[in-house]
């Protein structure tokens, strides 16, 4: 799948303008698209069709009554905490910046990834 340059735009100005002044914006190519890593950690990742938001579990079922909203799966498996939006459903800055927002909001708490060494 490859990813949407408008779209990546899009979330690389709503990610750097609702961003904390300390905080550390890193893109990095993956899951065949672009993602937002805010202080070392997955925000927010463009694709072509949609967006992948990392949200704080606790509303992760509320978040999924949102209208283009669904849940992450890969190989089988729900990622509990990772949810998929159409960019249909985010078609304005106002929609984008909600799913942003959720995603910095949770990053602030979230444990970075530990990567495994070699």
């Amino acid at each position: 799948m490859a990813y949407n340059e408008a779209l990546t735009n899009r979330i690389r100005e709503s990610v750097l303008e609702l961003m904390k002044p300390d905080d550390k914006v890193e893109e990095k190519r993956m899951f065949s698209g672009v993602a937002f890593m805010v202080n070392d950690k997955m925000c927010v990742t463009a694709a072509d069709e949609r967006i992948m938001c990392r949200i704080d579990p606790v509303i992760y079922e509320d978040a999924l009554k949102k209208d283009g909203c669904s849940p992450m799966i890969m190989k089988g498996r729900v990622y509990k905490g990772y949810v998929h939006v159409s960019t249909e459903s985010i078609s304005n800055k106002a929609d984008l910046d909600y799913w942003v927002r959720l995603a910095q909001q949770f990053n602030e708490k979230a444990k970075a990834t530990v990567k495994k060494k070699k």
